[in-house]
């Protein structure tokens, strides 16, 4: 994205943004333009690799030279079907030891016409290669440039809310990082936040009390309980859950009478950090701790526990040597006997050579989330993903969005039975170690049922050329905003959304043009919209048409977009546009309408110079302060009030009596 693309995009107001009596919808016609449908949720390419947690590292010197051998000879079609039987045979070590292995394959099954599966093994490339792989990068990216996601930044992001909020249709979105207060957090870390079935008890991980073994600071858990929607102060789980040694990342049992929790140093450990669990007794009390044994936990780290929905396997973390990478996603499920199984590695799509931690399954579906800082597309450090289970196997995971992932760290993610709120700890940019609790209306992008997609492409229904612009979409029946994209290169957009569900969706676009335009996932969704169509009855207002005070030069920052309403003209030779300036009611009126009148007349002015537009398509009025668009209260409405207006002025229609 360049610079001027995204100039374009911030400077370049829709129109009525300030001014939310004027908007008027763009009617719908027949022809091309926008076209916009709703798809089935689509189960991903299966690749499976039954050695994974069977042998370190497959190798068959045999089978290497007859690959080779046919390589050499061009024999494409007898090499494809030998070399993915000998990549379906690899254990973890091959993914970062035989990663050319793996591009070869991708390359050959792309040149069959199985794009989608090869694009599954390029990614496995990028996420396991331990070696300089640019050229995977720059090929994998000129793949994906129309089928990923381009968010806007958060920055950017705000300041297109800022001019919404005086538009009643497009209220701003609920609040994102809302940190959880001094009842929940504390001057020292605070982390690990896990909730129980009722949505009732906030169970977390605190540095606060400092007093731990060899002078270090000891980790604790804690919770607070829920009453009429507020969180009381946190207090202590004390003794037996809490010792001298390190104790967190918790997880309760549906009925609130099992915790499994993470213990660090203890005498009776395996390793740095063990997996224990503890049952609740007839007093309320806490006891029967016990370390889950040395199948499921290893000399090294293990940690951060999350149950699924059947409470009959657990997911973790850990850096035990063997995993793809510093530390990956483990799993032990219970037996038959009811034993705890010896942990698995979760696999190649999950894990990379960086870190998984911290993850998250949901209490009602069959979705994993959790932090990774080696997946493909990171807005920061540590970012939260989610994954489908389909089939036994695990989808690629999806970045969750900027509205929560942002240029820092953000771990421990978990989310109510309802999945309407979201917990997690995050850290800012500047202070990676600074961990708090924030919770906030769970956004479109990580909703477990977000999965009907809705794909669309603009085009300009002249030249049929791909428009640039900005999508939001905001769902009307719970006031969640989807995070903003920009359109993909070749014109195309999509949205992960909720079956049996109304959104607006919001067409934004530097090309003069606004869509409003309620869908509803609980009928067909086709529609298309002709897109080089302006609402003219509403005037354009631009950011940073602003003159210096009581002159009407034409200043530097204004030029590019006047150069912008200059090519509009010279693309579209029978428009017309009028130019109409105002000022707030400070002063002398009859200075302010002269004042007026100079800008308007040196806008036009600049514009037929620069864009060599005939004398008579371009009208200049200056209206002083006679038409504000706010009563003014204070400064922020007299800058409201002080504006250029644009408005084109369509052809009219030639009656060609039906011939």
């Amino acid at each position: 994205m360049n610079r001027l693309y995204l100039l374009r995009l911030l400077f370049i107001l829709i129109p009525a943004l300030c001014q939310a009596q004027e908007y008027k919808h763009i009617p719908l016609e027949s022809g091309s333009g926008m076209k916009v449908h709703k798809k089935a949720p689509k189960q991903e390419v299966q690749i499976t690799f039954p050695n994974l947690n069977k042998l370190p590292y497959y190798h068959d010197e045999k089978k290497l030279s007859a690959i080779q051998k046919l390589e050499k000879k061009r024999r494409y079609n007898e090499v494809l079907p030998l070399l993915e039987a000998y990549v379906n045979n690899f254990g973890i070590e091959n993914f970062y030891k035989d990663t050319p292995l793996i591009w070869r394959l991708g390359q050959l099954l792309e040149k069959q016409g199985q794009a989608d599966k090869a694009k599954a093994l390029y990614r496995m490339v990028l996420k396991h290669h331990r070696s300089d792989v640019r050229r995977v990068y720059s090929y994998y990216d000129s793949l994906e440039q129309n089928t990923k996601d381009y968010y806007v930044p958060l920055k950017y992001y705000y300041e297109m809310v800022e001019y919404r909020k005086s538009v009643a249709t497009f209220q701003p979105p609920k609040g994102v990082y809302l940190n959880m207060g001094n009842s929940i957090n504390s001057p020292f870390e605070d982390y690990g936040p896990t909730i129980n079935s009722e949505d009732e008890v906030l169970i977390f991980t605190s540095q606060r009390n400092t007093q731990g073994i060899n002078g270090r600071a000891n980790e604790d858990l804690f919770y607070s309980r829920q009453e009429n929607g507020y969180w009381e102060t946190a207090k202590s789980f004390g003794k037996p859950i809490n010792s001298i040694y390190n104790e967190g990342s918790a997880c309760l049992s549906r009925d609130g009478n099992t915790l499994y929790f993470a213990r660090c140093e203890s005498p009776d450990g395996y390793g740095n950090c063990d997996l224990y669990v503890a049952t609740k007794q007839e007093d309320g009390t806490w006891g029967n701790i016990q370390n889950l044994g040395a199948e499921v936990n290893s000399s090294a780290w293990d940690s951060q526990p999350t149950l699924t929905a059947n409470e009959d396997t657990i997911y973790f973390a850990s850096d035990r040597l063997g995993g793809f990478g510093l530390s990956d996603i483990y799993y032990t499920y219970k037996n038959r006997k009811g034993e705890w199984s010896k942990a698995e590695n979760a696999g190649p799509v999950i894990n990379t050579r960086e870190s998984e931690v911290s993850p998250f399954f949901h209490p009602l579906y069959q979705v994993l989330y959790f932090s990774s800082r080696g997946q493909l597309y990171n807005f920061g450090d540590f970012d939260i993903y989610k994954t489908y289970r389909v089939g036994g196997q695990w989808q690629e995971p999806r970045n969750i969005g900027p509205l929560v992932n942002g240029r820092g760290s953000e771990y421990y993610f978990s989310i109510d039975s309802k999945s309407k709120n979201l917990y997690y700890a995050r850290s800012e940019a500047s202070d990676l170690h600074n961990l708090d609790l924030f919770s906030f209306p769970l956004p479109m992008e990580a909703h477990p049922l977000a999965v009907t997609k809705i794909e669309g492409t603009l085009v300009d229904s002249l030249t049929n050329k791909p428009l640039s612009g900005i999508i939001s979409v905001i769902d009307l029946e719970n006031g969640i905003e989807i995070s903003s994209k920009y359109i993909r290169p070749d014109g195309t957009f999509e949205f992960d959304l909720i079956d049996n569900t109304k959104y607006m969706m919001l067409i934004q676009s530097p090309d003069f043009f606004t869509i409003e335009r309620e869908i509803s996932l609980q009928q067909d969704t086709a529609f298309q919209i002709m897109t080089t169509l302006i609402d003219y009855s509403v005037p354009l207002v631009f950011k940073n048409i602003e003159f210096d005070q009581n002159e009407s030069d034409i200043k530097d920052g204004m030029k590019p977009i006047l150069d912008e309403v200059a090519l509009f003209l010279l693309d579209h030779p029978t428009y017309r546009l009028e130019i109409s300036g105002h000022t707030d009611s400070a002063g002398d009126p009859e200075f302010n309408f002269t004042l007026s009148q100079d800008r308007a007349d040196a806008i036009r002015k600049y514009i037929e110079q620069e864009g060599n537009i005939g004398h008579g398509r371009i009208e200049s009025f200056g209206f002083g302060s006679s038409k504000p668009l706010r009563e003014e209260k204070n400064e922020e409405d007299r800058r409201i009030n002080r504006r250029v207006e644009f408005k084109v002025i369509k052809p009219e229609k030639v009656d060609r009596g039906g011939r």
